[in-house]
């Protein structure tokens, strides 16, 4: 039976990494993996995740089964920072539950809304590559809107349309910032203008919010969320703990459910948990746990947002650097200074990524798609001298 299968295609990211690593070059900078860097190029251990880790060492008195619904901490000290600790919309009609990163809170939250009777979703183009084969895999019709300009704008006349071809009872996948993988968001205006739009159209969203407090910070970077909640009556919400808090391998994440009232949130909540524990059973406990002891902790809150926003200021830091240097060769980096999280799309044809890795030891996704973390005060100068150099050879 086994020999049925089909040979597939092999990770291009992963592909990308082997090649990373076997090439001898000193200069070489990789800006594929999606981790952040510090400018020594280091992926460290928050030190509020280690404090929290020596605390859970010190504390924890069993590894006893959770359930499905994972650590109900975790996801209860998460919420006032993705809903606001006033918001009305969390009153008897938001709960969550713990999930295996924000892959498996996508994951949960699609197979919920097509047990509801999801058969088609709309998702703006280019977006992170598991949200379409989560789609596929799950055997919906995938609607696609282009969701930038080539200006490295939001595209929001394209948004719109889409959403007016779109059905009642349809679903829209949205990004809830730092958008992987163009780092282009939609402003407040925007988000203003697109939450009544669902609401009028009946669409259910999913709003996937993988990196908050990477791109603006904390409390702005969940006006999105927040004012989608505030105009529809009932949504799917997936957040990742992987970025904002640096638990990549311990993959820590939750799914939220907002329901029309308490009545249908239970019997949502009650397939939610079903889905689970036919999926994975129950969550990973650790990284869900350290995420937990910082929130119950003032002090450990503190340092966590403090080195939140390190990152931030880093990031913000090298997209200022390059949108300073205007154009490298025939390419605009000014779009990049606008734009937000760890991610950007450079406008570099196939032919000239090609070079970049051959040539100069850079390493991207086959899209243009460039890790902003990756690039240092040390190489931002080499990265922007060999794209104009690839640039002119290549366009001449």
């Amino acid at each position: 039976m086994l020999s049925n299968l089909t040979q597939q295609p092999a990770d291009a990211l992963l592909a990308l990494i082997k090649l990373h690593n076997d090439d001898p070059r000193a200069d070489k900078i990789d800006l594929g993996v999606g981790v952040y860097r510090t400018g020594q190029g280091d992926t460290p251990v928050f030190g509020a995740i280690k404090a929290a880790e020596k605390k859970l060492l010190e504390t924890q008195t069993s590894k006893a089964y959770l359930g499905p619904e994972g650590d109900m901490g975790f996801v209860h000290a998460l919420m006032p920072y993705i809903f606001g600790k006033d918001d009305p919309t969390m009153q008897g009609r938001i709960e969550g539950m713990q999930a295996p990163g924000g892959t498996g809170a996508v994951r949960l939250a699609v197979a919920l809304a097509k047990k509801a009777g999801l058969q088609r979703v709309w998702m703006g183009v280019p977006s992170w590559p598991n949200h379409a084969q989560i789609f596929g895999d799950l055997a919906l019709e995938l609607k696609t809107f282009n969701h930038a300009t080539k200006a490295g704008r939001v595209d929001m006349d394209a948004l719109v349309t889409a959403l007016n071809l779109a059905a009642p009872g349809d679903a829209v996948l949205l990004h809830g910032c730092c958008h992987n993988p163009t780092g282009i968001d939609y402003t407040p205006a925007q988000w203003d203008q697109i939450a009544p739009l669902l609401a009028e159209k009946q669409l259910l969203p999913i709003l996937d919010l993988a990196y908050q407090g990477l791109g603006q910070g904390m409390e702005e970077d969940a006006y999105g969320v927040r004012r989608v909640l505030a105009a529809v009556p009932e949504a799917l919400i997936a957040y990742s703990c992987d970025k904002n808090f640096g638990m990549y391998r311990d993959r820590v994440g939750a799914i939220y459910v907002m329901a029309q009232d308490g009545e249908v949130l239970t019997r949502v909540l009650s397939n939610g948990h079903a889905l689970a524990r036919a999926a994975w059973s129950m969550p990973p406990d650790h990284g869900g746990a350290a995420v937990r002891l910082i929130l119950e902790d003032p002090a450990l809150t503190a340092l966590w947002l403090d080195e939140l926003d390190t990152m931030r200021a880093r990031m913000n830091q090298v997209r200022a650097r390059l949108a300073e240097a205007g154009r490298a060769g025939s390419v605009d980096l000014t779009p990049l200074g606008h734009q937000a999280g760890l991610f950007s799309i450079l406008p570099l044809s196939a032919e000239q990524i090609q070079k970049l890795r051959s040539d100069h030891g850079i390493y991207m996704a086959g899209s243009g798609r460039i890790n902003i973390a990756g690039l240092t005060m040390g190489n931002i100068d080499k990265f922007i001298a060999d794209v104009a150099a690839v640039s002119a050879a290549v366009d001449a």
